[in-house]
């Protein structure tokens, strides 16, 4: 194939790529809403540990994940682009980072009644005060990402 047909397939396979992603994010958000992992009194249960149901949608989620990384890596599988999925090595050492990382993300969490992952679908079914914890979150990552080069790694 030409050099030319090969660009103008690899800008389809983007554009294809690009707009995958919100329909993957509508279904997210539909799967979310319909377990109820988006209800406060569910995650309230959790935290109380009244109820096991989160901390299993939690397991199956790791589960999930662990399978798909075995899978990746094994058959060596690739990008809808043809280029190599990799993953890079995370150091296990639990040092300052993770504590003032997960201490972070568990206030927002208190703070919000709500994990991160979940607030566009919460917006989506009418929550529109979570706009706010959007808008917190992505200025913390640009906060994070201004101060990165100065914080110990």
């Amino acid at each position: 194939m030409p050099a030319n047909d090969q660009n103008v397939k690899r800008r389809w396979l983007g554009w294809i790529a690009w707009l995958s992603y919100p329909a993957l994010g509508v279904c997210f958000g539909i799967t979310l809403t319909k377990s109820e992992v988006l209800s406060w009194f569910r995650i309230q249960e959790m935290f109380r540990f009244q109820s096991p149901r989160m901390y299993a949608i939690i397991a199956s989620a790791v589960i999930v994940a662990a399978v798909s990384m075995a899978l990746i890596r094994r058959f060596g599988l690739k990008t809808i682009l043809g280029e190599p999925i990799t993953v890079p090595p995370k150091s296990m050492g639990l040092g300052v980072r993770y504590l003032a990382g997960g201490t972070i993300f568990g206030l927002g969490w208190a703070l919000t009644g709500a994990c991160p992952g979940p607030l566009f679908a919460l917006v989506g079914n009418g929550i529109t005060v979570m706009i706010v914890a959007i808008g917190s979150a992505l200025i913390g990552t640009w906060l994070y990402g201004f101060l990165r080069p100065r914080l110990p790694h």
